[in-house]
């Protein structure tokens, strides 16, 4: 076990771990999605407010439980009240779960990084590519165990050595591959005969809110999409932020590095709406503009690139290069959650707990890969969908215990340990808390409601 727990050299490698735990696959293929969904800029706008208020709520309250607590995540509610160690055991479950399937999912990237780094960037569009590329059995599994590898080998080396040194490296290139393709994005021009569409037109769509025909109803559901995207972005009732909380020394500035994550996170999404929606909305016109999670980036986007010719070879590789880094930035700070909290449980070091965690992420992973071939059944969920083991799963993590501990959080926050343990950690260099009473009021009541709304939804009561 660690005598002196690590910490992170400064502020700078705290907002880019976080950052790039936030930074993941939804901002890829949910927020652009549900961004052309509804009405564009509207959608953008309902975000902005939201992450300025509840996002931001969420989020410094689990860093400053973090770093008032210097514990993990299972930890840090008992040592700050016994009664409420439930919320930790949560908060530990949901990277737990989620963990083993992003690596399949990651490895999925890697194939595609793989075929379009080889000059094969035809091969993808084929007719049924990605579904015949999942259902096989042995290919999923390497590439998934491939991932699992080089996830658990930034976190076996530490903070300092693995997960600050790695994010100081692979979040300004992804950053700069976001902004060279969202630029890029705006540049093109293609006729299909039925009339010239321009990326111009589509930052149009995407930007200028539609109101046209809104109602009471239709807003609500904008609220609710922007609100539940948000929630499951920045990367909170996940445990990480209060491990990367406990990482961060007492003298850096909490509140700036809080909004500075918001930032990083709001920007590549809005950003990844730019790259994705643009392109689609040039070479597909408005009916392809409907695709999301893994058929956006694994079938979409490939046909997207395959109708830019030449160009499209090297723009499909610094893409899916770009959500290769995404997923394991992610996956990263989803592994050291469960590895920081099994250090503290059993008293063992991070190299014993990181490989522990590693071969049981692997051997879950396993599981999930089978799920699309020998293992492969359908049941029906709550919310309406019908899914498989890595829907069941996500089911579990992000719709229910992710809106519980959350509800937690803000009630343990708001009501027993009170909103001043985070303003007077938030504040403890003299630093200003200007949002002082919007804090009180989002923490004791109104966020409490909103992932209420968010939790019953997912159980399907409305």
């Amino acid at each position: 076990m660690e005598k002196k727990r690590s910490s992170f050299s400064g502020s700078l490698g705290f907002v880019l771990s976080a950052a790039g735990s936030a930074v993941g696959l939804g901002n890829l293929w949910r927020f652009p999605y549900l961004a052309a969904k509804n009405g564009g800029g509207l959608f953008l706008l309902v975000y902005l407010v939201l992450a300025l208020t509840f996002g931001f709520t969420l989020l410094i309250s689990e860093v400053a439980i973090g770093r008032n607590t210097k514990k993990s995540p299972l930890r840090a509610y008992s040592f700050l009240n016994p009664k409420w160690k439930w919320v930790g055991i949560f908060e530990v479950l949901v990277p737990f779960l989620i963990l083993p399937y992003y690596c399949a999912i990651g490895g999925w990237v890697m194939k595609y990084c793989a075929v379009y780094l080889a000059g094969q960037y035809e091969a993808p569009v084929a007719e049924g590519y990605f579904g015949n590329y999942i259902t096989q059995v042995a290919q999923p599994i390497l590439f998934m165990g491939i991932f699992v590898f080089f996830t658990s080998f930034v976190i076996y080396r530490g903070i300092n050595k693995g997960i600050e040194r790695l994010s100081k490296v692979l979040m300004p290139v992804l950053v700069l591959i976001v902004i060279v393709l969202a630029v890029f994005s705006v540049t093109l021009r293609y006729d299909d005969g039925s009339g010239l569409r321009t990326g111009v037109q589509g930052l149009m769509i995407y930007l200028i809110p539609d109101v046209s025909g809104l109602t009471l109803k239709g807003f609500m559901r904008v609220l609710l999409d922007a609100m539940g995207q948000l929630f499951y972005s920045i990367s909170v009732a996940m445990g990480i932020m209060i491990s990367y909380g406990s990482y961060l020394g007492d003298d850096n500035d909490m509140i700036s590095g809080v909004s500075q994550i918001e930032f990083f996170d709001t920007a590549v999404a809005f950003l990844a709406g730019i790259m994705t929606i643009l392109p689609i909305y040039v070479f597909m016109g408005r009916e392809g503009m409907g695709a999301s999670g893994p058929s956006l980036l694994f079938v979409s986007m490939p046909k997207v690139f395959d109708a830019m010719g030449g160009a499209g070879a090297i723009l499909g590789a610094l893409f899916f290069v770009m959500v290769f880094l995404a997923a394991l930035t992610s996956s990263i700070s989803l592994m050291e959650a469960v590895v920081s909290s099994i250090m503290e449980k059993f008293g063992c070091s991070r190299k014993k707990a990181t490989v522990i965690e590693g071969i049981i992420a692997f051997l879950i992973g396993l599981t999930v890969c089978l799920g699309y071939n020998l293992l492969y059944f359908e049941v029906p969920l709550p919310n309406g969908a019908v899914g498989q083991v890595l829907d069941i799963m996500d089911y579990l993590s992000n719709n229910i215990l992710m809106p519980v501990a959350a509800i937690g959080t803000c009630i343990f926050i708001g009501w027993v340990v009170k909103p001043e343990m985070v303003i007077n950690e938030a504040t403890k260099n003299g630093e200003k808390f200007r949002n002082r009473t919007m804090y009180i009021i989002m923490v004791r009541f109104v966020a409490p409601v909103l992932l209420s709304i968010l939790l019953f939804q997912s159980l399907g009561v409305f």
